[in-house]
Order: structure tokens, then sequence, then C-alpha cells
């Protein structure tokens, strides 16, 4: 059974309530652990593409590029999972484990299965919380792989999402801007 259903999460893959591009990150990470997603990706077969600045090159070791510094070029991972799903990952720091995904190419039941698949391999690798939030909705979790129910949770109310812009509705919560 999938972890979450098409028509019970759809407001949360919708572009026009979420923005394009929603930010996932994971919070309390190390070089280690940037270095145990760069093992996953060289070992999983997923095509990906490493950028320094304009330059495309080979995917260096974490402690390679992490820390960096305030005036560095800024460093995207592009990582394809399945074909046409493209997720971004943003090498900025080392304490947080920073990514989007495109909710255009992740519509249908198809595309919930491909993201809780990704969450969670990435999740079950760090034994981390993998947590997504509207596009520029930080600290504001819709959903996310969960390690302690070892698998993708709604962490806000669907129906919440376009109350207003960057707004959503946490269960037990009342409503967050």
């Amino acid at each position: 059974m999938p972890d979450l259903l098409w028509d019970d999460v759809r407001n949360f893959f919708d572009p026009d309530l979420m923005g394009a591009l929603p930010d996932v990150c994971v919070e309390n990470t190390s070089v280690e652990d940037w270095q145990a997603v760069f093992d996953l990706i060289r070992s999983s077969g997923w095509t990906w593409e490493y950028v320094e600045g304009s330059a495309a090159g080979p995917l260096p070791l974490a402690a390679e590029v992490l820390p960096r510094p305030d005036d560095a070029e800024s460093v995207v991972l592009r990582v394809w999972p399945v074909p046409g799903v493209c997720v971004h990952f943003w090498l900025m720091s080392a304490e947080e484990i920073d990514f989007d995904v495109d909710l255009r190419e992740l519509q249908g039941q198809e595309g919930v299965d491909t993201l809780c698949r990704f969450l969670s391999t990435l999740g079950r690798r760090l034994n981390k919380m993998v947590a997504m939030t509207d596009e520029g909705g930080y600290g504001h979790p819709v959903l996310g792989f969960d390690p302690a129910a070892d698998r993708v949770v709604l962490m806000a109310d669907p129906e919440s999402v376009g109350l207003a812009p960057g707004s959503v509705s946490v269960p037990g919560a009342s409503r967050i801007r």
C-alpha cells in the first residue's frame, strides 16, 4: 500500500498552491551525512550532474566541498531518481541537506509514489526526518519521511493549503504563516 494517496494529498502537489519547487530538507546533518547522500547517489544507479559555478565535474568527497565559504560559487547536484524527475541538492551548509523537487514532474499517484520512495530512501540512509515545505515555507513542513514510522507521513492538513499564500494548518496548532 502506498504511503500517501493522490486523492488525499493532491493539494500538496499543486504547483499553484505550493509553488512549483517546494523545499525539502534534512536538519542537523554533518559532512558525514552529506557523504552518505553522495554514496547513495553513486551506488543507486541514478543519473546525476554535479555543477560548481558553471562547470560540471565529477562528484567529489563531501569533505572537499563542505563547509562552503560565504563567497564560494554556488554548487548544485542534480539527481534523476527516475527519468523525468529531477531533484536539485543545494550544497550550502554541512548542517542541513537542502533540495527541491519540481511538482510539475510529480503528478498523480505515480508522482506521489516516486516522491515517497525518494524521501524514504534518503531518510532510511540517514536515519533522519526528511521534511517538505511549500516553496519558501521553511520551518512549516507539510509531509515527510519519519524514521520512527519508517514511512512518509502527513505533517499538515492538505485541505489548508491555499488558505493564504505561504500558510498551512498544522494539526493541533492554529494556522501559521
